[in-house]
């Protein structure tokens, strides 16, 4: 993530179909060739889709990084439940229902865990993880998945896994930016791809990416940032993941607008560190600039100020370092936002 702006530029979208299938599932099966993928058959108003999911990169390293998040909670969710069944192609801009694993601020970076793509036995391989999870929504009629990504058809021909016609799905059920090599055209920022399960409040998502995409991409392109360092000791050696972290956050206080709402930080690092220059990012990419010292271990509670806003209706939160680079995101929901407390992360 970079700091180019706040939406002066319009995003490089090269997905051209990217968006949402809301469906229920029909069928599962793991697919074993030199490009095996996790396969779903879905259903969506009678119209039959396959989901194709990588389960090996075509890269090395070829394990895939994943993320299984039961009970999961995002302010994204809320319109997801509003969709009707069926593909709905999808803007890929902040503040809606495109996924953007670094901006979108779903998951925490380090939580992400490369699997292998084939083990013997149950329960230890990518395939199997996966299958864990749809196959309590096969045969629910009332679970619904949401697949993110690129829709395919309908194709004059029948699907050649599981043979209904006219073949239709999604791919790119992954990280889609930050890609490295002949893969690098495929980047764009707010189009990743991603599975969430539904089972009526309850929901679970799984988050795919791939060992060579970069973190750290541009805002417009989505492309890898060149020069990032790797990671490091001390501030400034290395990467500036979670050097200083959100925790706590007041989207609704008490009393009649403009509210007082407030961010709080810590330096979880063992260096002082020169906040100049650095950013508080909302939901619609307004930012405030920080300044001053921090302390290792010190606490900060930064005052907000328009045009930056937190929002009763749940949001994200992100701070970006001086050169633009995401240090930590969190994200909250309306209920949550409770008048009055702080929303502790």
């Amino acid at each position: 993530m970079t700091g180019s702006g706040s939406g002066c530029l319009l995003p490089v979208m090269p997905i051209k179909r990217y968006g949402v299938l809301r469906a229920a599932v029909i069928d599962r099966r793991i697919e074993t060739t030199d490009t095996p993928h996790y396969q779903i058959q879905l259903r969506a108003s009678g119209t039959d889709y396959r989901a194709a999911i990588n389960v090996r990169s075509q890269q090395s390293p070829p394990e895939l990084l994943y993320l299984a998040v039961d009970g999961f909670t995002h302010p994204l969710l809320d319109g997801l439940r509003a969709l009707p069944d069926g593909f709905t192609e999808l803007e890929s801009r902040p503040g809606g229902l495109a996924l953007d694993y670094i901006r979108g601020n779903l998951f925490r970076r380090q939580d992400l865990r490369p699997v292998p793509t084939a083990e013997p036995g149950p329960e230890n391989d990518l395939g199997d993880f996966i299958d864990h999870y749809v196959r309590r929504a096969l045969g629910d009629a009332d679970a619904r998945a949401y697949i993110f990504g690129q829709a395919w058809g309908p194709e004059p021909k029948a699907d050649k896994i599981f043979h209904f016609s006219p073949g239709n799905g999604v791919h790119d059920v992954h990280m889609n930016q930050g890609n490295d090599g002949r893969f690098a055209g495929d980047d764009g920022v707010y189009q990743d791809g991603g599975l969430l399960l539904r089972f009526g409040d309850e929901w679970v998502a799984i988050f795919l990416a791939f060992q060579s995409q970069a973190w750290h991409t541009d805002d417009i392109t989505g492309h890898r940032l060149p020069d990032v360092p790797g990671p490091g000791p001390t501030p400034g050696t290395g990467e500036p993941d979670h050097l200083v972290r959100i925790v706590a956050a007041l989207a609704d206080p008490v009393g009649p607008a403009p509210e007082a709402e407030t961010v709080t930080l810590v330096n979880a690092s063992p260096a002082e560190i020169d906040l100049t220059g650095w950013s508080v990012v909302d939901r619609a990419t307004n930012r405030q600039t920080l300044r001053g010292r921090l302390a290792a271990g010190a606490v900060l509670q930064v005052p907000l100020a328009a045009p930056v806003s937190l929002g009763n209706r749940g949001g994200t939160i992100t701070l970006l370092n001086a050169a633009g680079l995401k240090v930590d995101g969190v994200a909250y929901t309306a209920d949550q936002a409770r008048e009055g407390w702080t929303i502790v992360f």
